[in-house]
């Protein structure tokens, strides 16, 4: 039997079997991994700052306390097709972290820094990002807000509460998706698909709306809507949400 790799910060790994290795609290800051599987990891304040994963998969695996700090993700998988569970990401720091064409289904991100986070062409369908924080305070009275969401799969995902003030969902699927109270002031929301997305008291004053499926979008159960952009094309149907019937001239 072939002796397994020893794990430390900087290598470079391909083909293995995480499984086989305890990663808690493990510092494997800028490695690189590529084709590897983990199953059922507890990862439990691991470092993975500068880590590079390329098409990984992480099967029933839970995140706590975790160092995921400019990390990126490429084409990983972090599904359970079996039990259509997700990855568990608790009390984590995912700030500046990068996902690109990953499967984030059903995952569960709580309480966790995401300042700056990137997703681009993820599928994050019924994720649910619970008190997680997209925020970073420069001063005691400036505080920033970033993230993106670049043509993601957020359907049935539950965003509500999440302040992501003029951060970038352009290209996004929001199908009845939970935005109840979500501060998404100034954010980028062109071409999103909002259909049946639930948006009781979301805040979208100055939200970038242009092109996107917003039918059935409630203004008057907005929290804000004060210089949205939207087309021409789209006031009629945000007027017939609101029970108004329009003729044309």
């Amino acid at each position: 039997m072939m002796d397994l790799p020893d794990l430390k910060s900087g290598g470079a790994y391909e083909g293995l079997d995480l499984s086989a290795y305890d990663l808690a609290e493990r510092d494997l800051s800028d490695a690189a991994f590529t084709d590897c599987r983990l199953s059922d990891g507890q990862l439990s304040s691991v470092i993975f700052q500068g880590a590079r994963f390329t098409e990984c998969r992480f099967v029933r695996c839970r995140f706590a306390h975790a160092d995921l700090r400019d990390a990126t993700f490429t084409r990983c998988n972090f599904g359970d097709p079996d039990s259509h569970s997700g990855v568990e990401i608790a009390f984590s720091q995912m700030d500046q972290a990068a996902f690109t064409a990953c499967d984030l289904s059903f995952a569960d991100i709580s309480r966790s820094s995401l300042y700056a986070v990137e997703f681009d062409n993820c599928n994050l369908r019924g994720a649910r990002f619970h008190r997680a924080d997209f925020s970073r305070a420069l001063s005691p009275k400036t505080i920033h807000t970033a993230a993106r969401f670049r043509a993601c799969n957020l359907e049935l995902a539950d965003l509500s509460e999440v302040s992501l003030k003029g951060c970038e969902l352009a290209g996004s699927s929001l199908r009845e998706a939970d935005l109840t109270d979500a501060d998404l002031v100034g954010a980028d929301l062109s071409k999103c698909d909002l259909f049946q997305a639930i948006t009781t008291g979301a805040q979208l004053g100055g939200a970038d709306l242009r092109g996107a499926e917003v039918s059935g979008l409630d203004l008057a159960a907005l929290g804000a809507y004060d210089g949205m952009k939207i087309t021409l094309s789209q006031q009629y149907a945000l007027l017939n949400a609101m029970g108004l019937d329009v003729f044309a001239d």
